[in-house]
Order: structure tokens, then sequence, then C-alpha cells
């Protein structure tokens, strides 16, 4: 979805302060500029902050081995997770009060849907990255509740599809509402991407198959044959940029020399070569000591990744040596260079082929997992300039699509292994989500299912033990220092008292 974002940044400004501070000196207040929070503004200030928050962070992109970053030792790259912290969760005390300023009726019922949605996907993702966490007694400091308990993470898991659930039977109740920057307040958009998020927990969720409280297959068949969720491209929940201050594209030039530091990996290159697949043409530049040297800009010999466990050292030379791919110079060049999504129509075709994979739904996962292929490639295509310089030489045509997910090292192995056509849907979900798109899949993917392979160094590895890669980040100090008994009891029943990294959570069990 296309639209115009300086609006929504002033009203979003205006709503996060309303959250943080509620004194403005006479001076500093833009008598231009609504000073009263209204249930518009509040929803564009939920919604950008979950359609926005980390996309411009590289760390997603070195955790999950697409690129690697040579400005310093970077922990992300080496494995590092450090401390999770709650102050993601500060913009929810915006949801009851964006529910009170609403009109009575379907406008109330699209904003209470609206709310539940941000709760569930910020509850979802912080549970993801630690295991239990406040959830039933979370954001009741104005009610006395200084302290919360925490939530199992199964009350968790339970609490976000139940919430999920509800945000649909809003949705469905609702009308077309205001503040809305991604899909302008279409409620059937939005049902989409409700169904479509909760088919993303779901999955996550499939070691929980046989839990009769959570019923995970039943839903995920429910949510398939019965409720609207991504169809096309044009339902992706992305942000898309433009040629104005505050709102280009992370890696844009202007201002910017993140790109002057990073390489292409071995782990995106290969895999892409591998399947002769065209997209490496369209995510990196060619090695300039190999055009020097009189190689063309469409021949697979020019485009270079590294491993990225290599040792900082190995790849300072490397680097030094100017022989490696870069990311490509769109990203640079254009201000706009393409939206970047959350969740994607590509993502949602590949959760179906696993879904059918795994039996849960009766289509074929063959064709799931090659319209996912297809929805990628559209994508990258459709957001690239017909410019040499961005594809070099290697368009992908609707003639070229076709006959990529038609040729035998692309198409699914369905007489093969589950495994093996699994690492296949996977490994293609991955290479869809390339930059920066969907903020750490390609780590939770790789710890749900083991794919796409990742290089462990134990040279280089920052984790302890050095061979094996953490499964989760630890409680935030804070939590420590002020909430103590409460986190030190969470501890204690999930991890035998034990903050560690390497602990598995309850959903990995």
């Amino acid at each position: 979805m296309k639209f115009t974002l300086k609006k929504y940044f002033l009203i979003a400004v205006a709503g996060l302060s309303m959250s943080s501070c509620s004194n403005f000196d006479q001076i500093n207040t833009n008598p231009n500029a609504a000073t009263k929070a209204s249930a518009p503004m509040l929803a564009t200030t939920l919604i950008l902050d979950v359609s926005r928050n980390s996309l411009g962070s590289i760390s997603s992109m070195m955790n999950g081995k697409s690129i690697i970053r040579m400005e310093f030792p970077e922990n992300a790259q080496y494995n590092y997770l450090g401390r999770a912290n709650f102050d993601g969760l500060a913009v929810l005390n915006n949801v009851e009060k964006m529910i009170e300023l609403s009109p009575a009726g379907a406008y109330k019922n699209s904003y209470t849907a609206l709310g539940k949605f941000v709760r569930a996907s910020k509850f979802f993702w912080l549970s993801m990255q630690l295991g239990d966490i406040p959830y039933a007694d979370a954001l009741l400091g104005e009610k006395g509740t200084l302290n919360p308990k925490y939530s199992t993470q199964k009350e968790v898991m339970a609490g976000v599809l139940n919430e999920l659930e509800e945000a649909d039977k809003l949705f469905a109740s609702g009308i077309k509402f205001d503040g809305d920057p991604i899909y302008g307040g279409d409620i059937t958009k939005w049902r989409k991407l409700v169904n479509t998020f909760e088919l993303q927990v779901l999955l996550h969720l499939y070691r929980k198959t046989g839990d009769a409280d959570l019923k995970v297959k039943e839903r995920f068949n429910t949510i398939v044959t019965t409720k609207p969720i991504f169809e096309s491209n044009a339902d992706n929940f992305q942000v898309t940029y433009s040629d104005l201050a505050g709102q280009r594209y992370p890696f844009y030039k202007l201002g910017n020399t993140t790109r002057l530091y990073t390489m292409m990996t071995n782990v995106v290159v290969d895999r892409l070569k591998d399947l002769e697949d065209y997209r490496l043409f369209y995510y990196a530049d060619p090695s300039p000591v190999k055009i020097a040297k009189g190689a063309a800009i469409d021949s697979w010999d020019s485009y270079l990744g590294y491993d990225p466990s290599m040792v900082y050292g190995d790849l300072t030379t490397i680097f030094g040596g100017k022989d490696y791919s870069n990311v490509n110079s769109r990203y640079l060049e254009l201000a706009n260079a393409e939206p970047v999504y959350v969740l994607s129509y590509a993502m949602a075709k590949f959760m179906l082929a696993e879904g059918a994979l795994r039996g849960w739904i009766t289509s074929s996962a063959s064709t799931h997992y090659t319209d996912g292929i297809k929805a990628s490639m559209k994508f990258t295509a459709g957001f690239t300039p017909d410019n040499e310089m961005f594809h070099h030489k290697r368009k992908m045509t609707d003639a070229y699509i076709d006959a990529y997910v038609a040729s035998d090292k692309v198409k699914l192995k369905t007489t093969a292994s589950e495994a093996v056509q699994l690492e296949q849907i996977i490994t293609q979900r991955y290479l869809s989500t390339f930059m920066l798109h969907a903020p750490f899949d390609a780590f939770y993917e790789n710890r749900r299912t083991g794919f796409p392979v990742f290089p462990l160094n134990p040279k280089s590895n920052l984790n302890v033990p050095a061979d094996k890669f953490p499964v989760r980040w630890i409680y935030p100090q804070k939590e420590l220092d002020y909430n103590t008994a409460n986190v030190n009891s969470a501890i204690q029943s999930q991890y035998a008292g034990n903050d560690d990294y390497n602990k598995p959570m309850w959903i990995l069990q």
C-alpha cells in the first residue's frame, strides 16, 4: 500500500508525546499542531510502532546471516544477543485511551480490534525473546500494580491467540477508521493481517499440537478455510518510503555510512547461485575487483559472499581487498528503494506450504510454495527500476519466473522426506526476506526448524559454549533491579534459576 507519511509522522510524534510527557513549554508549542489526543492520532502511533519498529536496524540482518558489517566486530554478527527490554510495551498505554476516545458502535469495534492486534503483536514477540513475561498483570501501574507477576509462556500464547481471534471478530463488525497509515482503515485488509499473523503464531507452536487448550492444528485449519488471509502483495503489512526528510529508505545514501562497511554473505549468495536465482542480481552488486578484471556484471562468477562466522581479522583482509559483493546499489541510491514489510503475502504462502506439509490443511504444499516464490520475485522486480545498474542485465520477467519455479533445482521435492521439503520452504522464505524485511524472522525460523542452516565457528562465536547458537535473550536489568522477586520466580520455574542464553523456553520444548 502506498501512502504519504508526512502527516502521519507528525501525528505519531504528538501521540507518542502523550504517553511520555504531558507538559509543553508554550514557546515550543506549535499552534497549528494537534495537542489533544484523539483515537485516530493514537491509532497512528500504535500502527507505526508495530510496522516500523526496528526496521532500520542492521542487527537483524547480521543475526540472520544475510550481511556482514565491517566497521567493527559486531555482537549480532557473532551471536551475542544480550538483554531484552520491556520499553517497547510502553506504547500499549495508548491502547485503552484510544478505545475510550473512539466513537461508539462500529468505530469503537475497529479501534478495539486494532488495540488487540497491537497488544498481541507486542506481547508475542517479547515472549519469543524471553519465555515467560508479564502479561495478565502488565501495564497496570496506574491501577497500583507496580511489580507485575509473570505469566507463563503458554498463558501468553493462549492470550495472544484469543486476542487475535477477538480482533478478527471486532474488525468484522467494524467500519473503516481514521489514523491508519498502512491500509487506510480498510477493515478487510486488517482482518487479513490479523489472521495471517495468527498463522505465523501457530506455526511457532507446532511442537504443541497435542495441547488440548491451544488447538494449534484446528485453529490453523479454521483460519485457512473460513477467514480472510493475505491474497496478494497488495496485502503486505509494509511501510513505503519517499524522498522526504525522515521518510527515506533506511539504507539511503544521504547521511548514511552503513553501506560503506557491509558485505554480502555466502549464506545468501551461494544459495542464490545454486538455484540460478536472478534475485542475486537485484540483491547484490558484483565484486569491483572482478569487474575491473573484465568480468561481466551479469556473470554469476562476479558475485562473491563470505562466511559471516569467519574471525573478524580474516574478514578485514577480504574487506580491504574489495573482492566481494556489497548490497545492491538501489538500496543506497533510491530514497524509496522498496517498501519494507513486517509480514508479506510471500511469507503467508510459505506458511501455508508448511501447514500443508504438516497435514494441517488439505491444499497443496507445492502450489503454496510456488506461489510464495512468485510473489517474492514479483515484489522485488516490481519495486526495482528497469536499470542495468540495479538488475545487472538479469531481469526477472514473468517468463523467467515461470521457468525458475518449474526447474528441478527449485520445485518442491514432493517425494522426498518432510525434512527435505521443509528445508526448501524455509530457505525460500529466508531468501524472500532479504534486507530489512520481517526483522529477526531468519533467527526465529532457524531456531524453530534448523533452517536455513547457518555457519557456526567456535573461534568467533561469542556465545558460551562456543559450539552452540543462543536460543534466547536474557531478562532486562531493570526487571532484576526493580521487579526482583517476580522475575527470579520466572527464571526459577523455567530455567532452574539460571537466566541463560542456551536454555530452551517452553515453546521450544
